[in-house]
């Protein structure tokens, strides 16, 4: 059964269901038909007498295995192996010989990259045998290279997300996203720009809900070690025995349920940023151990007799009175000043009232996109309430206020004062001061009026006043809008 020059026999398919081509090149009419015989049942075969026949063929047909002479009289074996190279490097390729030419030999091997030699004559079990496993090969080869693709095409997303996320932080993370356009917290933005760009350790004081976890990631975000990781660990969270596990890590069996080394968050955190909130809640034993990771760079895990320098930014956080504490004697004063280099107060909400129509209308804007509404604002009286509250919570309790008075807001447009929890609206109908209050309230918004007005007279434009004024253009805007200016 033998094919025409340059035909195909159909054959049998491997059990990934693809059918495997196979081209044969030789000048003899009865070789080529004796392997087609032999393969033909398997597989595809393509027979040609010439390497010219050869190339057209792979030009057309897609060949996992090529079979060539050594000695043909247009085209040499080794010179069609390799020019078969250019058109199909993925394929297979094994040569045909009848005596050992040491030279043509190593010139196939070096040049042709030739999988193996059939020697003529051939026993048809041995040739199949041979053919199985350069085709077995070439499935691997073929795998390897759609793995490699798809892996490259997989990288290629990570780097592109990873890219997108890091931006997305810097963005979640950055100044912007601290609002505040009073004295008080201008001074903060000032001490934060100065520390961002060195390694000083960086301790953060201020009541609970200011906003301290806040400052702490955009300070590392801002600064030199932005690419690295950033980790946060409340050490009001966990015992003092855990914690330390947790902060410095462990070594397999050094207590019950360690099963496995485990690496600290001081080691994850090399050549970044740590962020020990609530810093003040460790006992005297952690402190003496964070005392040395400050003073000398070194961490040694439980269990392990052996330490490891770090490179690490520590930036602390407290709500506590730490001078206090260090009075009372439950906090290391030689901590407390190796953490106090530089010293971050964030003042509560109630000592910066102006930021709270600010953070009011940041807060609703995000809860509207959030829950799908398109609420515009709030009323005077709303914003009065509002900015007449003590907030002992701080801005976390402000912006749990505006999320709730959004999500039970209906269809409403606008939020008035019936939409503020029962604190904010009975509190303020008891309180002595609060007519007090609202007249205050009512003689600085005309002042703003007034002051807003004066400004965009002389600039001509929002950008200018906003500028005149020290604020920023949105603020601005949106100061405009709660005072219900055109």
């Amino acid at each position: 059964m033998s094919e025409p020059a340059g035909g195909a026999i159909e054959g049998a398919r491997f059990s990934d269901d693809r059918p495997y081509g196979i081209l044969i090149v030789d000048d003899e009419e009865a070789i080529l038909e004796s392997l087609a015989l032999t393969l033909g049942t398997d597989y595809r075969v393509f027979t040609v007498t010439s390497g010219e026949e050869g190339l057209a063929i792979l030009e057309r047909e897609d060949v996992a295995l090529i079979v060539a002479d050594q000695v043909m009289p247009s085209m040499s074996g080794v010179e069609f192996l390799e020019k078969a190279i250019e058109r199909n490097p993925g394929a297979i390729r094994m040569m045909l010989t009848g005596y050992a030419d040491i030279g043509s030999l190593a010139r196939a091997i070096n040049e042709g990259r030739i999988y193996r030699y059939i020697a003529k004559p051939w026993e048809p079990d041995e040739v199949r045998l041979n053919v199985r496993r350069a085709l077995e090969a070439y499935a691997l080869t073929s795998e390897n290279v759609h793995l490699a693709a798809a892996l490259g095409d997989a990288n290629e997303r990570l780097r592109a997300e990873n890219l997108y996320l890091r931006r997305e932080v810097e963005r979640r993370y950055g100044f912007d996203q601290i609002i505040g356009a009073s004295p008080e917290m201008e001074r903060v933005f000032e001490v934060m720009e100065k520390v961002a760009e060195t390694d000083t350790t960086v301790l953060i004081t201020g009541e609970t809900g200011t906003g301290k976890d806040l400052v702490a990631r955009a300070i590392h975000h801002a600064g030199s070690r932005k690419e690295r990781r950033f980790v946060a660990q409340n050490c009001a969270a966990l015992p003092d025995t855990l914690l330390e596990s947790e902060l410095f890590g462990h070594k397999r069996g050094a207590f019950t349920g360690a099963h496995a080394d485990k690496q600290g968050l001081f080691a994850v955190a090399h050549r970044g940023t740590i962020f020990l909130d609530e810093v003040a809640e460790t006992q005297p034993g952690m402190q003496v151990r964070l005392l040395r990771v400050l003073q000398d760079g070194e961490i040694r895990p439980i269990g392990s007799s052996d330490t490891h320098n770090v490179d690490v930014r520590v930036i602390a956080a407290t709500n506590r009175d730490l001078p206090e504490e260090v009075k009372e004697e439950r906090f290391r004063e030689d901590l407390y000043y190796r953490l106090r280099v530089v010293e971050i107060p964030i003042p509560p909400l109630r000592a910066r009232r102006g930021d709270v129509p600010l953070l009011a209308d940041h807060f609703l804007e995000a809860a509207n996109r959030r829950m799908g509404r398109s609420i515009r604002g709030f009323t005077n009286a709303a914003m009065d309430r509002l900015s007449g509250h003590s907030w002992p919570g701080n801005v976390r309790q402000l912006e749990n206020e505006i999320e709730r008075c959004v999500a039970l807001s209906g269809d409403v447009d606008i939020l008035g004062v019936e939409m503020l929890s029962d604190e904010l609206r009975v509190g303020a109908t008891t309180s002595v001061a609060a007519p007090r209050d609202a007249l205050l309230n009512d003689a600085v918004d005309a002042l703003k009026r007034a002051m807003i007005r004066d400004a965009l007279q002389e600039t001509g434009s929002k950008t200018g006043a906003a500028r005149k004024l020290g604020i920023p253009r949105q603020s601005l805007q949106k100061m405009m809008k709660r005072l219900e200016m055109e």
